[in-house]
């Protein structure tokens, strides 16, 4: 084939070598704008797992850049005068010229044809080209020309950058923060070469601004992050090999995503590749790892489907399917990271002591988790469990160290022994209202499972509230009665707290239950629905009235009444249900509230409804006892309220007295998009509580203890709800403590030869295992 590679970085050198290792007949070209042995930048990383891959597919290239690069297992923070470090992490760090020297020398072994100093504005330029990549960077001149081919998303990030080095040495990553008048900077610091350290400082664009660095020259911006880091540079001076740049040289990070990785020019086949595809930030360092496993992917594509040109599009669609899938994992890692710095000031240096402030930074793009920072450096973890144990009240022992998911919380005067919840889920199971035998075998079981506090289904205010015949309710004493029983078991069987959630399902009422056609109208017997306004959740269904003044009067004494008898029967908490679009979630959002009276329109006249009703419901509801709101975080849907409008409700309810913010998002649309993942709703309780300053529950995507251990520890959340695993398994909480090798925790005096046996078979098939 006749391959032309439009640029000379990691990916189009990289890639050239590798198809030449495959067939030296091939006729492969690198373009590049540059000079020979030219580049701009200082250091680059990626991990021991990259350079295992490398050494797989050109053990050569490989050899000569492991004796370049410096290899380095420790991290060290640096935040309010403490100097932190832990080990284990396992970074590579070669200066970007000579990574590109190394490459360069390769291919120019290997035949590969290198052309500098060339502008390449066009791939037509290459009209004999079978495949043309265009590696030609996050500015692409080819992405650009082929836009409605490619689709490109591009967004220019808050954050502002400067990528500089010095010529102190540093035996570690090093991050420091540095607090100033106008903000917080940080500095990302790691050695390359000897002799020279990359130094990347980053602060937001209000202290850039603040501090006057968008009128600084480049030598100005120089001197002013040496005042910043002088402590840590020891004297040491600052420099850039950025002066081709006007300015100060400082950058926004540009985030790259493009539907279409492939086109056809009507002569070539063109493929993007690195950074002209994608983007992830440099917090986790993942550039260049993206750039050489691209190249690596396509060359085994290559090798799969053979090099002859019509095998190309087969190539190309695979290579785009199996690349598309890791570069989202890394995209999706990388966003995490970066909007962990992006807030760092406001949200965590603030307010995190040093301890737990290192733990956010090491699992920020919540790749990392609990037990791999065992792995990496388990001293290290255990010192920090200690930690964070004995701040809650867990005294030291030569035990086990008790885990963050397992120690206790108290809010108001509730104490609860673990921080684990079983989430409210809707069983559909009630006869009119009436929560029967199955509810109590149901929440009983939970109960004795282990968890800290469990919450009822969403329990109706009166008949029109329920969203399906077989929902709960708590508008009688019928009702009362049978839930007392339950609460009464809970509370006289297990060490667990048990919650009622009250709600009321507006628009989303007189459905079928789950099994028999989810949100789906009934056939008939349906009941009138309110709602903010007129908008029905799905469109062919029940179409809901706009509550009257009257209507919000009976509805508000409805969920009154309703605390009044879940205080009698001894409820340890109350949670109002404000979320996926019932009917005070209609109030909330504005894809379903569009009144145009008081309230509606503004975020304040949005929330003036449910906070009537949640102050109602707090005057009469045990001063001692908490409460909390579920919230939908996020819409998920255009125009719809997104985590900065779920910040400011957040706000509303804790100044209204509301003690916990339970984090949910979506539901409220039924043509929402959530964009999933392994903690993807976590995130929206850790802005609320670091920001707010309000106790909050995680829930979404949490499945075993590793992830509740590292949502935790970090304080992104207080507590975590664990919904659809609790199904599963009622002894969740019990079971994933004796999994991560926690014997101390309590079980049932009934079942504790249960507990000994589960052990015992947990050692065994470890020991198979290895």
């Amino acid at each position: 084939m006749r391959i032309v590679c439009i640029g000379g970085g990691p990916a189009g050198l990289y890639f050239g070598i590798l198809m030449k290792m495959l067939d030296p007949a091939h006729v492969i070209s690198v373009v590049e704008r540059n000079r020979p042995y030219d580049t701009f930048g200082f250091g680059v990383v990626f991990s021991d797992a990259t350079m295992d891959n490398m050494r797989k597919w050109d053990p050569v290239t490989a050899d000569t850049i492991e004796q370049a690069f410096n290899h380095w297992d420790d991290i060290e923070v640096l935040i309010k005068g403490r100097r932190m470090r832990t080990t284990g992490h396992g970074f590579v760090g070669i200066g970007r010229k000579r990574l590109l020297n190394i490459l360069q020398a390769r291919a120019e072994e290997l035949g590969v044809e290198l052309i500098f100093e060339r502008e390449v504005n066009s791939d037509l330029d290459f009209p004999d080209a079978d495949l043309i990549v265009a590696a030609d960077g996050v500015n692409s001149k080819i992405r650009t020309k082929y836009a409605d081919a490619f689709q490109p998303d591009m967004l220019m990030r808050p954050n502002r950058y400067i990528w500089l080095g010095t010529n102190r040495q540093f035996d570690a990553f090093t991050f420091d923060f540095r607090k100033t008048e106008h903000g917080w900077f940080q500095a990302h610091i790691y050695k390359f070469e000897e002799g020279t350290s990359t130094f990347i400082v980053e602060t937001t664009e209000e202290a850039f601004l603040a501090h006057g660095l968008d009128k600084m020259d480049q030598d100005g911006s120089i001197a002013f992050c040496e005042s910043v880091f002088a402590e840590i540079l020891e004297g040491h001076h600052l420099v850039s090999n950025a002066r081709h740049l006007r300015g100060s040289a400082w950058l926004s990070f540009p985030r790259l995503i493009c539907g279409k990785w492939t086109t056809f020019n009507g002569n070539s086949h063109v493929v993007l590749m690195g950074d002209a595809a994608h983007t992830a930030h440099f917090a986790i360092g993942s550039g260049t790892k993206l750039a050489l496993e691209d190249a690596i992917e396509l060359t085994n594509q290559f090798k799969q489907h053979g090099t002859a040109r019509e095998t190309i599009p087969a190539v190309l669609t695979a290579y785009e399917e199996l690349r598309r899938v890791d570069v989202a994992r890394i995209q999706n890692a990388a966003r995490n990271a970066m909007e962990w710095f992006e807030v760092v000031g406001s949200r965590y240096a603030d307010t995190l002591e040093p301890e737990q402030f290192m733990y956010s930074l090491l699992t920020r793009s919540q790749r990392i988790s609990h037990e791999n920072l065992r792995l990496r450096d388990r001293a290290w973890l255990e010192g920090y469990e200690r930690w964070f144990a004995e701040r809650n009240g867990v005294p030291a022992t030569n035990d086990r160290v008790t885990p963050p998911m397992l120690t206790p919380f108290r809010i108001r005067g509730l104490s609860l022994h673990n921080r684990i919840i079983v989430s409210p889920m809707a069983m559909y199971s009630a006869e009119e209202g009436v929560p029967g035998d199955f509810h109590l075998v149901h929440f009983g079981s939970r109960a004795l499972g282990g968890a800290g506090l469990m919450f009822t289904e969403m329990t109706c205010v009166s008949p029109e509230a329920r969203i399906t015949p077989g929902c709960c309710g708590l508008w009688n004493d019928e009702q009362a009665t049978a839930y007392k029983r339950i609460v009464d078991f809970v509370h006289g069987n297990s060490q667990a707290r048990i919650g009622i959630q009250l709600g009321h399902a507006g628009r989303k009422g007189s459905t079928r239950v789950a099994w028999e056609g989810m949100d789906e109208p009934l056939p008939d017997g349906n009941w009138p629905l309110v709602s903010a306004s007129s908008v029905p959740y799905l469109p062919e269904g029940q179409l809901p009235a706009p509550m009257t003044r009257a209507e919000m009067d009976e509805v508000r004494e409805q969920f009154v009444a309703a605390a009044k008898r879940a205080a009698g029967i001894g409820f340890d908490i109350l949670e109002l249900h404000c979320a996926h679009g019932y009917l005070l979630s209609s109030f909330l959002s504005p894809l379903t509230n569009r009144r145009d009276d008081e309230y509606g329109g503004s975020i304040e006249n949005r929330a003036r409804y449910p906070l009537e009703v949640f102050r109602a419901v707090r005057a009469v509801w045990p001063e001692d006892k908490p409460m909390s709101v579920r919230l939908s975080c996020h819409d998920w849907a255009e125009g719809g309220n997104t985590p900065e409008d779920a910040l400011a409700f957040a706000k509303l309810f804790k100044a209204a007295g509301a003690d916990l913010i339970d984090c949910s998002s979506g539901q409220v649309w039924a043509d929402d998009h959530p964009v999933y993942g392994r903690l993807y709703q976590t995130p929206f309780a850790d802005k609320i509580r670091n920001e707010v300053g309000i106790a909050t529950i995680a829930v979404g995507a949490i499945s075993e203890a590793d992830h509740a251990n590292s949502i935790i520890a970090a304080g992104r959340a207080d507590l975590c709800a664990i919904a659809r695993p609790h199904l599963a398994d009622p002894a969740w909480t019990l079971h994933e403590a004796a999994k991560i090798g926690v014997k101390s925790i309590a079980w049932p005096k009934q079942y504790l030869s249960g507990k000994s046996q589960y052990e015992a078979n947990l050692a065994r098939a470890a020991g198979a295992k290895s």
